[in-house]
């Protein structure tokens, strides 16, 4: 039998936000015929941010008549002073909605990845100057009650998305038509001028994809350009939690490189997948079950130690991609349980790391202002042939302990009362351990 162990006298640390999301509840306010909504469901897991990029692709956030630059400025020779120019009503809808969940919205200043034949937002906008005072009054609307619009207190706003994918391919560029130049020029003229219009908010980007090149040549134009930076965003699919927080280290190291030391960084997009060619599919089935759930736990739990700033699963919108909820009948997955379960980490006063660690076992523990514990311990590994652990927690005294078990047979349910931190544990399973 294996041990961890944990200084609950510790002086500990909070919580990261780390069960935010891309995609917010399957719901509408201003329809009263519903047969399916997962709302009370999204609320529970308290999401604390909604990244709204992708929405676009799905009527239930307003279809392609929301989020997107093109659809809430439509028409770009239009004024960008004149409230007439813009279509909010849509956009409005889906954040008020997440709002009503308790989720904020972090805002994505750009365009809906584009699969088609011919791409259309995604060609760079014929004026960039043009383009930042649009998503100025964006910001207003929303912010300031421009438009009659809100005073909301949006924090996060992201401009473009992944412009490094595919950036070789002149017959497919998915997110940015144009050149890393042209994106570089592009970038400097909104940041600069969404942050002399809004200093106190947090401006950044700019969802980087993959490429650590391409994020190096970025960083380093943009310190020489004197661009300021609140937040770096990146992405990654992986299959182990070794994997994302490598990227995270990198990612660290090159902010840091480059006098960004307080710029945040955020992932916000990243799931399991093995690769998006032959095994997608498998990919894909895995998100949706046990395996995706633990990946998730797993995941989470490692970069509560890690440099990472915020986390952003993709995603929570009706997709493939999304093992919360069923496309169809919008009832919970069991990749919902972890996000609902780390919720439950934001009622701690602080986070206990444990003095150790086992290989594939992967561990949160807090403390709440009673001093009572909550733990959870996730045996996740990509390895089918993996066998059964003995694990013991030792919080250095007694407790009686309500035990709940995710695993391919149960559904978070509590499956035990026990004085005893003992567990034969299953390959793929999830345990939540909560102090009564």
């Amino acid at each position: 039998m294996q041990t961890l162990k944990f200084d609950l006298t510790g002086e500990g640390r909070s919580f990261k936000i780390l069960n935010a999301t891309n995609g917010g509840p399957w719901h509408k306010r201003h329809a009263s015929d519903q047969s399916r909504s997962n709302f009370a469901d999204y609320k529970a897991a308290r999401i604390p941010y909604s990244r709204n990029h992708d929405s676009a692709l799905e009527a239930v956030y307003g279809g392609p008549y929301a989020h997107d630059i093109t659809m809430i400025f439509p028409n770009f020779d239009l004024d960008p002073y004149d409230p007439a120019s813009y279509d909010f009503a849509c956009t409005d809808e889906a954040i008020l909605i997440c709002l009503d969940a308790g989720t904020e919205t972090f805002f994505r200043l750009g365009q809906t990845i584009e699969h088609q034949v011919k791409k259309h937002g995604t060609i760079p906008p014929k004026d960039f100057n043009k383009w930042a005072v649009i998503c100025e009054h964006i910001i207003r609307h929303y912010n300031e009650g421009w438009a009659d619009g809100f005073k909301l207190g949006i924090k996060y706003w992201e401009i473009w998305n992944e412009p490094d994918l595919h950036e070789d391919d002149d017959t497919d560029k998915k997110t940015w038509g144009g050149t890393k130049a042209q994106f570089f020029d592009f970038y400097e003229i909104a940041a600069k001028h969404l942050k002399s219009c809004f200093p106190d908010l947090m401006i950044g980007g700019p969802a980087l994809a993959f490429s650590y090149e391409w994020a190096d040549d970025f960083l380093r134009e943009m310190h020489e350009r004197g661009v300021e930076l609140d937040f770096f965003s990146w992405h990654i699919y992986a299959t182990e939690p070794a994997s994302i927080l490598k990227r995270a280290e990198k990612m660290r190291d090159l902010l840091d490189k480059y006098g960004y030391t307080n710029a945040e960084s955020i992932l916000n997009e990243w799931n399991y997948v093995k690769n998006f060619l032959d095994k997608f599919q498998y990919s894909i089935n895995a998100v949706h079950g046990i395996k995706g759930a633990t990946f998730v736990a797993a995941a989470i739990s490692a970069a509560q130690n890690s440099s990472i700033d915020m986390m952003m699963y993709y995603d929570t919108r009706p997709s493939v991609y999304c093992g919360a909820f069923d496309l169809y009948t919008y009832e919970k997955l069991k990749g919902y349980y972890p996000l609902y379960w780390y919720g439950m980490f934001y009622d701690m006063e602080k986070e206990i790391p444990s003095e150790n660690s086992i290989e594939n076992v992967y561990s949160l523990l807090g403390v709440d202002k009673s001093g009572k514990a909550l733990a959870l311990l996730t045996y996740y590994t990509d390895d089918d042939d993996a066998v059964e652990k003995e694990i013991a927690l030792d919080l250095g005294r007694d407790g009686e302990y309500e035990i709940y078990l995710l695993d391919a047979d149960h559904d978070a349910e509590l499956v035990d009362k026990t004085g005893t931190l003992k567990f034969n544990m299953k390959p793929l399973s999830s345990i939540l351990i909560k102090e009564i």
